[in-house]
């Protein structure tokens, strides 16, 4: 076996023998990724990789709308009842009627939100409303948005990746609800295309991806729209040079999954049922690939915020006695809740606090402290890593919700939000008895929990802003 060196020189060489338009086929039909993989198995090198590919993606025709802000929406997960119809007000042609239609109350079997998605997809390609790209490329995206009143910009790429079991190259850092993942099962069924990338982690170590992603961003782009909120630069990139070292850079990488853990674990069921159906599977279908967004870790627009925890019904005795039980544990100051505190909730839990309760007394926060002669994390399950353990949402989960209130994560009695706002709103007006709070997770403790082959509990983090609907889509019946 030649070293790997020897085997990506000879697959180089392979691609710069062809003309322009073949180099784009030969990455998005072959894939370095995969070349690399079948010569190089058995070597003990890159087992754990994941492989990318430029696709021939689907945008809207920019000849009819000249306000593309107008006919994306945000993905499915973040759409309340309220702004679902504001999206479909806005525009006959919004992204909404293929992300999330409305149900009807005469919905059934075959006339449904899934099925009416499929319809209005197809209607769609066949006016020209969507258009399919000239060539494969991978996308440069630059999310422009503002946080805590500063303007910020997170930088991705979109490619398609192909699907491999968790671990296999890419890595889930949080558990997950099937009931999310049945809906987009259906939708995937019925419209054959993901509308929306997922958002996907990277180490860029050497920095040479984002040098060679800050000079294609010198080029023309394809896309530009912005409103009060938020602004979307992209470009299509198809010039063979950057298409092969970006494919030469990314072959090794590990991906670490940030946002779209139902989703990717959807595509791996759909790529099931659509390989069972076929005599023969090649691998190279588009099926066996997913759309994502690409982003690295140090990236200076990557935000997480953390997900609070609301809760309800608790017993009244259960409830009585939580103070002394917290107080076992953990040291309790009492803060008055005013805007300044507020304030300083968005932007993170009290300092030094594990995190905080809101509801135990009325119009304050209590500001939980670890006790030092408190082994909490003993408490915790011996399956867990201890990257895990170093969670306070972690600790939240297995102690407090679990240990002392007797509530599972998937329980009716929890709902999750990263509004602040409405944390305060839904206890002042005894929706929810408590409110717990917690400090945003940092980018490598996501990455160390990943690593670590372990998994933080469901609504562990939120990556803001949300990926749009209807920017770049992938289809899964063309390469």
């Amino acid at each position: 076996m030649p070293p790997l060196s020897v085997i990506k020189g000879s697959l180089d060489k392979v691609a710069f023998s062809k003309g322009k338009s073949d180099l784009i086929t030969f990455y998005s039909r072959e894939c370095m990724a995969e070349r690399v993989r079948q010569l190089s198995r058995g070597t003990g090198e890159f087992r754990e990789m994941a492989e990318i590919c430029p696709f021939r993606g689907i945008r809207y025709n920019q000849g009819i709308f000249k306000d593309l802000d107008k006919v994306i929406c945000p993905p499915y997960d973040v759409i309340a009842p309220e702004r679902q119809r504001i999206y479909y007000e806005m525009s006959d042609y919004n992204a909404i009627r293929l992300e999330h239609g409305i149900e009807q109350p005469w919905d059934n079997a075959t006339d449904n939100k899934y099925s009416r998605a499929a319809v209005t997809f197809e209607q769609w390609l066949k006016e020209g409303v969507l258009q399919v790209e000239e060539q494969p490329a991978f996308y440069l995206h630059d999310h422009y948005f503002a946080y805590l009143g500063e303007k910020k910009k997170r930088r991705g790429l979109i490619a398609r990746v192909r699907l491999e079991q968790w671990g296999d190259g890419i890595y889930p850092h949080e558990e997950t609800f099937s009931k999310a993942k049945s809906d987009r099962l259906q939708l995937m069924r019925a419209c054959q295309a993901n509308f929306s990338p997922l958002l996907a982690l990277y180490q860029d170590s050497s920095g040479e991806v984002v040098k060679i992603l800050s000079e294609t961003s010198q080029d023309e782009p394809v896309m530009e729209l912005a409103n009060s909120d938020e602004g979307h630069t992209v470009w299509a990139v198809t010039e063979p040079k950057f298409v092969q070292r970006i494919s030469e850079l990314l072959v090794a990488q590990p991906l670490h999954m940030a946002d779209g853990h139902h989703r990717y674990e959807t595509a791996l069921a759909y790529q099931e049922e659509r390989a069972r159906k076929l005599a023969c599977v090649n691998r190279k279908e588009a099926f066996n690939y997913v759309m994502m967004s690409l982003v690295d870790f140090s990236d200076p627009g990557l935000v997480i915020l953390s997900i609070s925890r609301l809760v309800r019904g608790i017993a009244p005795s259960v409830l009585a006695e939580l103070e002394n039980r917290l107080g076992k544990l953990f040291t309790l100051e009492y803060i008055p809740l005013g805007k300044d505190l507020i304030d300083r909730l968005k932007r993170g839990v009290i300092a030094g606090a594990f995190l905080g309760v809101l509801g135990l007394k009325p119009q304050f926060v209590v500001a939980l402290r670890q006790r030092q002669d408190a082994a909490i994390v003993d408490m915790l399950p011996g399956s867990h890593s201890q990257a895990y353990r170093n969670l306070n949402v972690g600790l939240l989960t297995d102690t407090v919700l679990g240990g002392m209130l007797g509530l599972a994560p998937d329980s009716g009695n929890i709902a999750y939000t990263a509004d602040i706002d409405e944390v305060c709103q839904q206890i002042e007006q005894g929706t929810y008895q408590l409110a717990f709070l917690l400090s945003p997770p940092r980018p490598e403790m996501v990455k160390a929990v990943a690593d670590a082959k372990d998994k933080m509990p469901r609504k562990s983090t939120y990556f803001y802003p949300k990926l749009p609907a209807g920017l770049i889509i992938n289809s899964l019946d063309q390469l």
